[in-house]
């Protein structure tokens, strides 16, 4: 307990903890958010680490931070924070320089697919090629109303969704997608499929609204992952099934700079942390491996947390 108060009794290390707070940062992007020189951020940072209070996620060769340590008092006393952070002297200005950081996320991704729309599939096919997972994926897809695809790409699973759902609404960052993805229905005769723009952080779609969500191969172009998740639970309704098919861990660091991906896949551990974080349920977690240089993925479904009378009455 002391060695946290320590650690938190320095106005650097209260602005380090409330930038965190707001996502994952390299050393790099924490310099540039407090305009400090490395060596200095550096030193903050490992006295915030000692004392439990964060932890390092590795990617390939970067390195984020995040508010993840050891310490349970530290995540005990988390929640009574904000106030603390927002009397800070440089809050807001750090806060303005967090979200320029995450909008050159977004804003990378999108250029690089808006550019690449016309060759995705086949950079994807040549660039990292994955088993065939898609069987699995239907398999924990229920026959529905309504499905929602996030990051409908250029559509290429649309055709095999179809008998899946009555609707079914693709939703992408990038109008040159879009676009790809209305051609290849034009095609192959689809219907009763329809498009919208949008970002997964904050979808076009209202509350309670979606049967079934897909997110197939976008999450680790997410700029904050664990964020996708609160508006997951948002658009789905209480019996629905969000499905995710993705990457597992690996350390190719050149899909960052070959195919825009921001993370270099994801572990079951930290996925499990951000659904349960979420309120959604785990219910299966399908591990799928690659031959020869076939790259690992997995198919996970979950659904939201029930809602018991105790929690209606507390609002909860």
């Amino acid at each position: 307990m002391l060695n946290v108060f320590k650690a938190l009794a320095d106005e650097t290390r209260l602005r380090l903890v409330a930038v965190l707070s707001q996502g994952e940062f390299t050393v790099q992007e924490l310099t540039s958010v407090l305009k400090m020189g490395q060596s200095r951020v550096s030193r903050h940072l490992k006295i915030l680490s000692e004392a439990g209070i964060i932890s390092v996620k590795r990617q390939g060769t970067w390195a984020y931070y995040r508010l993840q340590g050891s310490s349970e008092f530290f995540l005990q006393l988390l929640p009574l924070l904000p106030p603390s952070f927002a009397a800070l002297d440089h809050f807001a200005e750090d806060l303005a320089q967090v979200s320029a950081i995450l909008d050159r996320r977004r804003r990378r991704s999108l250029e690089f697919f808006d550019e690449h729309a016309r060759q995705w599939d086949r950079f994807t096919r040549n660039l990292l090629p994955v088993p065939d997972y898609l069987e699995i994926v239907l398999g924990e897809i229920p026959q529905c109303d309504l499905l929602l695809e996030v990051g409908v790409g250029t559509g290429n699973v649309l055709s095999s969704l179809r008998a899946k759902a009555s609707r079914i609404i693709g939703v992408d960052h990038s109008v040159a997608m879009l676009d790809q993805a209305r051609d290849r229905i034009r095609r192959e005769g689809l219907a009763d499929i329809e498009f919208r723009l949008g970002e997964m952080s904050h979808l076009p779609i209202g509350d309670g609204e979606v049967d079934c969500l897909l997110l197939n191969m976008v999450l680790h172009h997410a700029g904050e992952p664990e964020r996708i998740f609160s508006e997951v639970v948002r658009v789905l309704s209480p019996g629905g099934v969000l499905v995710i098919a993705d990457l597992q861990r690996h350390e190719q660091d050149w899909v960052r700079d070959r195919l825009a991906d921001q993370w270099l896949g994801f572990e079951s551990e930290e996925l499990s942390r951000w659904l349960q974080a979420a309120g959604l349920v785990w219910q299966r977690y399908i591990p799928v491996a690659g031959e020869a240089k076939q790259q690992a993925v997995f198919i996970l479904s979950a659904v939201p947390q029930p809602v018991t009378m105790e929690s209606a009455v507390s609002g909860g």
